[in-house]
Formats: structure tokens, C-alpha cells, sequence
């Protein structure tokens, strides 16, 4: 593999303008593709294959009037202080002025439906739309805001909820935080602005291209609202890595005394092949989230995943392409060193190489207390109760709960399917009636039965909130009644499709683990050469990844340094799909910091370094250019902290804190510490599967050697 990406690198260098034209007309072509084709991102999903999901099939076959996929909304209204609602006109032409906005199917208002509280001080109407919430146009927002502004401005309060109504996320430019630490700490680390800035050149064209060609796939599918977030954060903080390791190689080339383009061939070759793993690694990591079978999640996965394969492909040739026009510039300044000192890096390396046991033990130690909160682990799906607590969500929300009690927040919608019933009526009746007496119930709602009489829907609220395990509970009492008359009852409604959701991301977790650990154990296996490396490297993710949940735990479910992070107030059950989406790309992250800092250790002892000395010479070697790596990293993730969807905010803390601990705790610590303790033991493969596994030669060892005449490129013989 050396070889060929050694000639890909030369080929690049001196083809720099073809390079570089192709790569500019690319991200021109995704520019103009995502301004005439792109659409509207969807914040709605479907779980195939769960009661939920198949309950709202059978209310769009059957029931289309009941809206099971319409955007819904809750206007809620608080008198002041000694009145009450029925006192008070402006409610009734604040709902007359609603029913006659865009979109708007039918309104239910708190007179008709008694939805007033004990103490007559506060109502809700319940809005429904003729199309989905992703449909929901600004204008018909705009509508209901200008409907209820002559309430407020009567002395109401009025708040509103519901996913017809959520505010589209304002472009936060939460990426250039991370542009601009990934700029100042490539300066420091290289000291020259031209190295500094062709990394960061060429991860902005191929985000770009990947951010831009998204935005023109929404035009033809549904793509959810996170997923070109998502992909964004981390096409961007694998573009500057990768281009950060080869950049740094380059210059180490040069300062050998190679020429420019030998020095960009042999930087390829070499960190270039580390970087083909890695991307793999990532790319495994997030494609295989295809085993969850959940779609969106897929998406998302198959998104971040395209953009890791044009953060290689850039790496590869884009780059070394912009150093054909930079030459020995990136190098900037050289000093003569009168007194040579032991970097940093190795006095750590030394350090953790003489005391490996005990250095072990600490770091294990620490890890293993900072995931502790892990046990208490509860999964969700966001909320108006997690929403900012200066929003109108969270205040609508805040007012439902206090006159009404929290579980007419969460309704459930129980479908009878009486199609194979003599009689329809009776057998829902019946089922209304079991309802009623299980615990935690506070109202069954009269049933609603569609044209032809055969299917009902019964609306249920709980005494508790929606994401209580109260709540959790009377959904499985519900779905575990025997049939009445022959009547079928499924549960759907956001917390019931929490619940599945959370059910089936835990019964994926275990084939998803097996299958991405499993091919990724193969491919550093394929990397190393050994056994063993690649098994401590699958652990010290294992605790990478406890530690992060243990932490995000403490942060946004029990509410600690919550105000530091900016989701005071927020805080709630961890959302249901973060673990295996977090499990998935710290996984292939955490391999790219093990392929970079392991395969200098294997180049020193396979040219014939002892194994401790082996272990020192590589970390020397890689820890400057790794921690520059990790911090680039983090701040891009933490730049997303600021994001206003609680996936993104949670996701960007998980990653950022992940990439923080595998770095600089397990990377650089734990693994020379290992790596000491097993001293040649390490590089162990038995001899039958050596002969099997193909040589990928990613320490470049084939590059130290003449190359033979190659009669395609004869320039390459005269030099």
C-alpha cells in the first residue's frame, strides 16, 4: 500500500493544478447543487418493525382523519391572578383567529374540550395541521404568533408547545470555534502560517463538498434535521487530523534533506497509509449503524461516514497538491539548537515506561471512578421539558403540568383494531374500562371511531410525566391486556415510540459492538501485525467509553456543572439514540489515535529498536502532532455544545470529553504503559496466520528501499 499511495503523492504534486481544479470544481458543483436542489430537513422519524410504529400505520389506513403523522400544537392560556378563563374574551378570538390560518386542520378549544384546570385559571387548545411537522411553513407560524399577540397584550400568558411549532435552529456557526483553536494550535505546533494554513484550507473544501452535496440530497430524500450537522462536526475534525499527520511527515521529510516532491510521496506513503486505516476504522464505525435498523440513524451514520471518505480522498491528493505550490515554505524559520533537550513527549513516555504498573493502575482508577454514574443511566427522546427555560416550549410546559399534573404532557393514543369484532362499540368500551383501572391513569378521553366503525382511539393521560418509569410502566400494562371481544389494542404516541425506541437500540447494541469491534479487531490486526495490540486497543475504548457515559450522565441527567455547559435547567433523561451513535464514532476515533501513535512504535521495532526503546523512540515521535490532533478535535466537538437541538448539544460534549480521555489518558497513557509491560510480547502473531495476512507495509518500510525502474514513470528512475 505504501508503494501506491507514494506514487499517488508524487502524481499529485506534480499535477497540483489538475488537482487542485478538479477538487475546486467539485465543491463548486455541491455549492450550486445545495442552492437549486436542496429541500427542508424533517425532525420526524419512523422505528419500522415496533407497536408503535405499526399503530400509526394502522391509523393512516384506517383513520387518516385522526392526523397520526400531523404536526400538532398546544396553546396554552393562564388568567391572571383572582379570574378566571371564561371571564375573559380574548381566548375564544385567539382561537377563531388560529382556526383560519395556514395549514391549520381543526382546533380543539379548552371550552368545548373542558380542558380548564380546577381553579379555572388555566386552559389548553389543541391544534391540529394537515401535513407533517417538517412541512410546516414559517408563514403558519407567523399566523398563530399573530393570533394570540392580542391575548398577551390583554394580561394572558400564552405559551405554546407541540412539534408543529418548534423553532428552526438559527445558523449558530459553531464550526468556527473549532477553526479557529484548529488555526492556533497548528501554528503553534508547525510555527509556520503557510503549514498552518493549508491543513485548514483543504478540511474547509472538503467539508464544503461534503455539507454541500447533503444539502442537495435533502431535495430528493428526507434527511433529518441533525444528520448534515452531524456530519458536518465530524467531516470536520477528521479533515484537519488527517491533513495535520501528513503535513507533519512532510516536513519531517524535508528536513532529512529530500526534496519537496520525493518528501510529499514519502509522507503519503507512509502517515498517508495511517490515515487510510484510520479513515476505514471510522467509516466501519459509522456505516455498520446500519444493524440498528433504525432509518434515520442509518442516515445519519451513512452522512458522517461520506464525509470521513472525502476527508481521505482530500488528505491524499488535495493536500499533497498544495504543498507542490508551498515547496520548502511550510517549514518556515529553522533554528539552530545549541543545547538539544529531551521533548516533552519523551520525558512522558519515559516516565509512564518505567512505572508502567503503577501509571496503569491511576489512570484505570480514575476512569473507572468517572464512570460510575453510568449505572444510573435513563434513556429518553428530548421534550418541551428539556427545552431552554426561557422558551415558550418549557413555559407551556411548566403551566400544562402545574394545572393539569405532568401527564397531560404526554398523552398516549391506544388504537382498538375491532375489525374482527361483533361488535366494535362493546369491545372498545370494555377496553376503556381496563384502562381506567390500571395505576397512574388519570382520564381515559371518550373514543373516537373512524368512518367504517371498525377502529377507535382512545387518548389516555397518565398521572406522570412522559418520561417517568411511571409512565414507562403503564404503557407495557396497556399493551400486555388481553384482547376484549377479539379486540386488538396497540399503544403509539411520543412516549410509547420512546419506549420502542429505546427497546430496540438496546437489543442492537450488542450486534452492533460485535460487529464493529470484530472488523475493526481484523483490520488492525491487518495494521500491527500482532494479537495483542489490537486487544488492548478494543479495551482501552471500553473504557474510554464508560468514562464518557459516566460523565454525560452526571452533566445532563443529574444536572452537575450543568450551568458550565449551558443546559441549566435542561437536564433530563439521556436521549435514546446517543449511546450506540457515541459507542460508533468514538469507537473509529479512538482507533485513529491508536493507528497513529502504534504504527511509529511497530516502524521503530521493526528496524530493530528494543521494545522499550521502541515504545519511547515512536510516542517521541508522534505525541506532538497526536496532542495537537486531540485538541483540534475537542474543539471542534465543543463548539457544538452550543447547539440548540439536545442531540447535537449532547453528542458534542460526548465526543469532545471522549476524544479528550482516549487521547490523553488511554492513547498516552495507558497504551505505553501496556506496551512496556508486554515488552515483545506485544508484536506476537503466530506464524500460520503471519503467512495468511496480506502485508499493507504502513510503516513505508518499502519506500527505504531503491525503487525499482518503473517504465510508466521514468522521471522516477533519474532521481
Amino acid at each position: 500500500m505504501a508503494t501506491y499511495l507514494y506514487r499517488l503523492g508524487r502524481l499529485a504534486f506534480r499535477g497540483r493544478r489538475f488537482v487542485v481544479l478538479i477538487w475546486l470544481g467539485l465543491l463548486a458543483a455541491g455549492i450550486a447543487g445545495a442552492v437549486t436542489l436542496s429541500g427542508p430537513t424533517a425532525n420526524g422519524f419512523s422505528i419500522p418493525g415496533t407497536e408503535s410504529q405499526r399503530a400509526a400505520d394502522l391509523l393512516n389506513e384506517r383513520f387518516p382523519q385522526a392526523g397520526a403523522d400531523a404536526a400538532t400544537a398546544r396553546i396554552v392560556f393562564q388568567a391572571p391572578a383572582g379570574q378566571k378563563l371564561t371571564d375573559t374574551p380574548q381566548v375564544q378570538q385567539s382561537l377563531d383567529r388560529i382556526a383560519t390560518a395556514p395549514q391549520v386542520a381543526r382546533v380543539l378549544d379548552p371550552f368545548t374540550a373542558k380542558a380548564i384546570s380546577p381553579d379555572g385559571r388555566t386552559g389548553y387548545a389543541q391544534v391540529t395541521y394537515d401535513v407533517p411537522a417538517a412541512d410546516v411553513t414559517p408563514e403558519a407560524k407567523e399566523a398563530v404568533d399573530a393570533a394570540i399577540a392580542p391575548a398577551r397584550a390583554s394580561g394572558l400568558t400564552v405559551e405554546y408547545g407541540g412539534d408543529a411549532l418548534q423553532p428552526q435552529d438559527g445558523q449558530q456557526l459553531t464550526e468556527v470555534i473549532g477553526i479557529g483553536v484548529a488555526a492556533v494550535v497548528l501554528l503553534i505546533t508547525f510555527g509556520s502560517l503557510i503549514a498552518a494554513g493549508l491543513p485548514l484550507l483543504s478540511a474547509i473544501i472538503g467539508v464544503g463538498i461534503g455539507a454541500t452535496t447533503i444539502s442537495a440530497l435533502s431535495g430528493f430524500i428526507d434527511i433529518g434535521s441533525g444528520t448534515p450537522i452531524l456530519a458536518l462536526m465530524i467531516g470536520l475534525a477528521v479533515s484537519i487530523d488527517y491533513a495535520l499527520f501528513i503535513m507533519s511527515r512532510y516536513r519531517h521529510e524535508l528536513s532529512t534533506g529530500l526534496e519537496p516532491e520525493e518528501a510529499a510521496g514519502r509522507a503519503v506513503g507512509t502517515a498517508g497509509s495511517a490515515v487510510v486505516f484510520a479513515g476505514l476504522t471510522v467509516v466501519i464505525a459509522l456505516a455498520g449503524l446500519f444493524v440498528v435498523d433504525i432509518p434515520f440513524l442509518t442516515q445519519m451514520g451513512l452522512a458522517a461516514a461520506f464525509t470521513v471518505v472525502i476527508a481521505v480522498a482530500i488528505a491524499l491528493t488535495l493536500l499533497p497538491a498544495l504543498l507542490g505550490f508551498a515547496g520548502h515554505r511550510v517549514r518556515g524559520r529553522t533554528r539552530t539548537k545549541v543545547v538539544e533537550r529531551p521533548t516533552l513527549g519523551r520525558r512522558w513516555a519515559g516516565f509512564v515506561t518505567r512505572r508502567p504498573l503503577a501509571v496503569l493502575l491511576v489512570a484505570v482508577v480514575g476512569l473507572g471512578v468517572l464512570a460510575l454514574p453510568v449505572t444510573d443511566l435513563r434513556l429518553g427522546l428530548p421534550d418541551d421539558s428539556t427545552a431552554a427555560p426561557d422558551s415558550t416550549q418549557r413555559k407551556a410546559y411548566d403551566l400544562l403540568s402545574d394545572g393539569f399534573g405532568p401527564g397531560f404532557n404526554g398523552p398516549l393514543m391506544v388504537v382498538v383494531d375491532a375489525a374482527n369484532t361483533p361488535d366494535p362499540q362493546g369491545a372498545t368500551t370494555s377496553t376503556a374500562t381496563a384502562i381506567r383501572a390500571l395505576p397512574d391513569v388519570t382520564m381515559v378521553a371518550p373514543p373516537r371511531f373512524n368512518p367504517a366503525g371498525n377502529t377507535a382511539l382512545l387518548t389516555v393521560i397518565p398521572k406522570s410525566g412522559p418520561s417517568t418509569p411511571q409512565t414507562n410502566d403503564l404503557v407495557k400494562a396497556i399493551r400486555a391486556l388481553p384482547p376484549s371481544g377479539g379486540a386488538e389494542v396497540a399503544v403509539t404516541g411520543a412516549t410509547a415510540v420512546n419506549i420502542d425506541i429505546s427497546d430496540k437500540l438496546g437489543g442492537a447494541l450488542a450486534p452492533y459492538l460485535a460487529l464493529i469491534v470484530g472488523l475493526a479487531y481484523l483490520l488492525l490486526m491487518l495494521v500491527f501485525r500482532s494479537v495483542l495490540v489490537p486487544l488492548k486497543a478494543t479495551l482501552g475504548f471500553l473504557l474510554t467509553v464508560a468514562a464518557t457515559f459516566g460523565a454525560v450522565v452526571a452533566v445532563f441527567q443529574w444536572g452537575w456543572l450543568a450551568g458550565l455547559f449551558g443546559v441549566s435547567g435542561q437536564t433530563g433523561p439521556v436521549i435514546s439514540m446517543l449511546p450506540v451513535f457515541l459507542i460508533g464514532v468514538v469507537f473509529g476515533l479512538a482507533m485513529d489515535y491508536q493507528i497513529f501513535l502504534v504504527t511509529r512504535m511497530r516502524e521503530e521495532h521493526v528496524h530493530g529498536a528494543a521494545p522499550r526503546t521502541a515504545v519511547v523512540d515512536g510516542f517521541a515521535h508522534s505525541a506532538r502532532v497526536v496532542t495537537a490532533a486531540a485538541v483540534i478535535m475537542t474543539a471542534v466537538f465543543s463548539g457544538f455544545i452550543l447547539s440548540g437541538q439536545a442531540l447535537i448539544r449532547e453528542m458534542g460534549f460526548g465526543l469532545a470529553l471522549a476524544v479528550a480521555i482516549d487521547a490523553f489518558v488511554v492513547r498516552m497513557t495507558v497504551v505505553p504503559a501496556v506496551m512496556a509491560l508486554l515488552g515483545r510480547r506485544a508484536w506476537y502473531l503466530p506464524r500460520w496466520l503471519d503467512r495468511l495476512l496480506p502485508n499493507v507495509d504502513v510503516e513505508g518500510d518499502s519506500l527505504r528501499r531503491p525503487p525499482a525502474p518503473d517504465p510508466r514513470e521514468p522521471e522516477l528512475v533519474s532521481r
